[in-house]
């Protein structure tokens, strides 16, 4: 995947209603793929509107993980956008999201190439 380095998918839940839907979700993705689970958020971080958690992985391990959460994903919301050395376009305009387009905070993102 040229330009490619990385992906992140940015699962999104409510502390008081859904974590727990978000939690299943971690420990089976934890359980059956090689990936980095992020910290908890559960007050806003970032371009985020809402709580959530990230999940890190190679590009090697895209066509099995993307598809997992497409089918898993419990109705959460769930960002997923490569990692190409800027911010602002990996998530602005190279997103793909599962469920609803939540509106992101582009403004704390960094464009340009590293």
């Amino acid at each position: 995947m040229d330009g490619i380095h990385s992906w992140h998918a940015h699962v999104y839940y409510d502390p008081a209603t859904t974590r727990h839907l978000a939690e299943a979700l971690r420990e089976e993705i934890g359980a059956k793929f090689t990936a980095k689970l992020g910290r908890w958020h559960d007050a806003l971080v970032g371009p985020h509107p809402n709580s959530m958690y990230q999940i890190a992985f190679e590009n090697d391990v895209f066509p099995d993980l993307v598809p997992y959460l497409a089918l898993h994903r419990r109705g959460l919301t769930i960002l997923v956008h490569p990692e190409t050395g800027n911010e602002l376009e990996d998530h602005r305009d190279h997103a793909m999201w599962m469920g609803a387009v939540l509106p992101l905070n582009f403004s704390v993102l960094k464009g340009g190439h590293d």
